[in-house]
């Protein structure tokens, strides 16, 4: 038996909330047949693939055109087909029993967004991450597809054929940004011997004199808010930006960790303290970064989550929904999922690879949670990530530059996202704006309309 009861349960949550409508799903010998709650009729998924209930990569790879069987296509009419190496003559068909579906759509979205081929991985990069070169994906070139939600589209012209009488949910296209804070200050936090170390370094290589002055003058004017010098304090103008767009941004704060790529602040430091009420006051909201060492560590996640909980509330800072992201994209699957489940969670957002932008969980809609070891329903839910910046801009990943290269791949990305009503994540630290022009000027285009 390929599917529990508990994974077809969660897929049936999956497929009411894209669809608007509750339905039944059978698993019966190597067949799993879709039933409406009370319409007559089924949808029969006859080949069902072993390979999407284990952590692999190593499956092949087709196409379907999916015009030439008379299917409209959400993005390209090619469409990835994971796990077959031969297509049928005709892939969807109507028989006498129901219309039988030989591809496993659903198996390939259990296997998506559960990150089962993640499980008990080996092959990751010197962050200890799961990298998007090693995933079935990248390999076979549809990483930057949101491949559950094309197959999804499909699905629901199927369901249309079958039940015309349904009105299938209609989703909107939305956007969501988020900035991690990683370091709020340039100067404020640093001791006064790496303060004289840039400065060095502003003066003797690189020749800045504007710099080599700021450097002190942040230093000691970040005493119980964040100085307007200060190169890395732009959280004014991103919610500018945001707002001028009918966004809210979200900062996640980093609230602990002693590993040298952890943050240099505290969360109670007046500074901090005050950038969260402010940030709170003009309506955006605040969320959780847990440090470095902690994405393997449940109790270290729950303690952070408790501190960040804690500061918030001597504020006055009240928020219904509580999440965030893993520093640097840290991620073992399922542990750290079901930390943040443990920790009372809201969402979780940290999926997306580090080493390529694109659909690591194969959609862009947020949903509920699953853990494939446990095989367990979650509450907390998971946001995709689709982009962050340094992923597309820096050399040791995709190495796009500040050009105008960068800036389509993001909105070649948003417009997946548009085209099937999901949601355009972006990730976009508030101390990456160093050439503030171009960096800016990216951005702002990036997040309009």
């Amino acid at each position: 038996m390929f599917f529990s009861q508990a994974a077809l349960s969660w897929l049936g949550v999956l497929l009411q909330e894209r669809f608007g409508h509750e339905f039944i799903l059978v698993h019966e010998n190597n067949s799993l047949r879709l039933h409406h709650s009370t319409a007559v009729g089924q949808i029969i998924f006859d080949n069902l693939f072993a390979a999407f209930h284990q952590s692999s990569s190593d499956f092949p790879c087709r196409e379907w055109n999916a015009e030439a069987e008379g299917y409209q296509p959400a993005i390209d009419d090619l469409i990835p087909v994971p796990g077959l190496a031969a297509l049928p003559s005709r892939l969807i068909e109507h028989k006498e029993q129901g219309t039988v579906i030989h591809y496993d759509i659903l198996g390939l979205t259990y296997w998506m967004l559960s990150r089962l081929e993640e499980v008990g991985r080996t092959d990751l990069d010197n962050h200890q991450r799961f990298p998007a070169a090693s995933s079935h994906a990248y390999k076979h070139g549809y990483l930057e597809r949101p491949i559950v939600d094309e197959w999804l589209h499909i699905l629901g012209q199927v369901i249309q054929e079958v039940w015309p009488q349904l009105v299938l949910k209609q989703h909107q296209f939305s956007m969501r940004v988020s900035h991690d804070v990683d370091a709020p200050s340039q100067y404020g936090f640093k001791s006064w011997s790496m303060i004289a170390r840039m400065m060095a370094g502003h003066l003797l290589k690189r020749h800045d004199i504007k710099s080599f002055v700021t450097a002190p003058y942040v230093k000691l004017a970040t005493r119980t808010q964040l100085n307007s010098a200060d190169p890395y304090n732009t959280f004014d103008w991103l919610m500018d930006v945001s707002e001028a767009n009918n966004l809210k941004s979200a900062f996640y704060f980093i609230c602990g960790g002693n590993h040298p790529n952890d943050g240099e602040y505290q969360p109670e430091h007046p500074v901090i303290r005050n950038l969260m009420r402010r940030i709170h006051q003009r309506g955006h909201e605040i969320g959780l970064h847990p440090s470095y060492g902690t994405y393997q560590n449940p109790e270290l996640i729950k303690q952070e989550a408790e501190r960040l909980h804690a500061v918030m509330q001597k504020e006055g800072i009240i928020q219904n929904v509580l999440g965030g992201r893993m520093h640097y994209l840290r991620w073992e699957q399922p542990t750290t999922l079901q930390a943040w489940n443990d920790a009372g969670m809201s969402y979780e957002t940290t999926l997306s690879y580090a080493d390529r932008p694109g659909f690591r969980c194969g959609t862009c809609f947020e949903y509920q949670a699953f853990n494939p070891v446990t095989q367990k329903i979650l509450d907390i839910r998971i946001r995709p990530l689709i982009a962050m910046e340094c992923t597309v801009i820096d050399s040791v990943y995709l190495g796009l530059g500040i050009t105008d290269n960068a800036q389509n791949k993001f909105l070649e990305l948003k417009d997946k996202c548009r085209k099937l009503g999901g949601c355009f994540t972006l990730l976009w630290h508030n101390s990456y704006f160093d050439e503030q022009k171009a960096f800016k000027q990216i951005y702002k285009r990036c997040i309009e309309g």
